[in-house]
């Protein structure tokens, strides 16, 4: 394990590499035996950071939790990271491209909890019992560390790589459909560049809620009513560069759209 001064330094580090959009160099790189407990202590006081300069915490997201996403990005288990309120984008909105390294889109669902959610033994029942409703969401990711070669410590300890997200479409309750089987394609300038099924994410979209609730349960933590939860991606990652449109179909449960300038 790496001692409190070189977390605190790696922390300071990707706090100055998000002001400057400057990716910081890989931190297995530099530190060969960095672990997964490190990499969340990392994330951890990174978070404090933001939170002593004012940032509110609007949500949690889970990501790698699709073979799609594990596939594209040669990582095989899951991952979480924070959602601060500031990163919740509207539908339609537009997007600064440069405020961003290397932003990339994808295609998820958001669960806005309203009852908490405790482990160590979550399931989905007790996600779906204590979800008020479920709603599309466009996942931006962002990269504070340099991209090539990246591991599951490098991508922990940026936050799992969360940018921000597009929340839009139609809400809906828990129960209202087999959330397994909704759908979404995803356009880049009216092509369509992805497509992707719910059930792309552990069988069941609310199964990575679950994980998580049971993940951060060991550190005295737990989900907290009126948090957003973002679920994981059922899509690979589409690259988006200045002057790009995203439009995400999702059927019955309506349209995302942005644009990046």
């Amino acid at each position: 394990m790496l001692d409190d001064a070189t977390i605190a330094r790696i922390a300071d580090e990707l706090v100055d590499a998000g002001r400057t959009r400057t990716p910081m160099p890989r931190l297995t790189a530099r530190y060969p035996d960095m672990t997964v407990e490190d990499s969340y202590r990392v994330q951890s006081l990174w978070r404090q950071r933001c939170e002593a300069a004012g940032r509110v915490l609007g949500g949690h997201k889970i990501g790698l939790t699709s073979k799609a996403m594990q596939y594209a990005t040669g990582i095989t288990e899951p991952d979480f990271g924070i959602i601060f309120k500031d990163m919740i984008l509207e539908n339609g909105a537009t997007v600064a491209w440069k405020q961003y390294s290397h932003p990339r889109i994808e295609v998820e669902l958001a669960f806005l909890l309203k009852d908490d959610i405790s482990g160590p033994d979550a399931t989905i029942f007790d996600v779906l019992r204590a979800t008020e409703y479920v709603v599309p969401a466009l996942e931006i990711l962002d990269s504070r560390i340099e991209m090539e070669g990246r591991t599951i410590v490098d991508t922990i300890s940026d936050n799992a790589a969360m940018g921000a997200m597009v929340v839009g479409g139609t809400p809906v309750k828990p129960d209202a459909l087999d959330l397994r089987w909704i759908s979404a394609i995803l356009y880049k300038n009216q092509t369509v560049e992805e497509t992707g099924v719910a059930a792309g994410v552990l069988n069941h979209p609310a199964s990575g809620v679950s994980w998580l609730a049971n993940k951060i349960a060991p550190h005295g933590e737990s989900l907290k009513a009126g948090e957003l939860i973002l679920a994981g991606s059922f899509t690979r990652p589409m690259w988006v560069h200045a002057g790009d449109t995203v439009f995400a179909d999702y059927g019955q449960l309506g349209t995302i759209t942005c644009q990046f300038e």
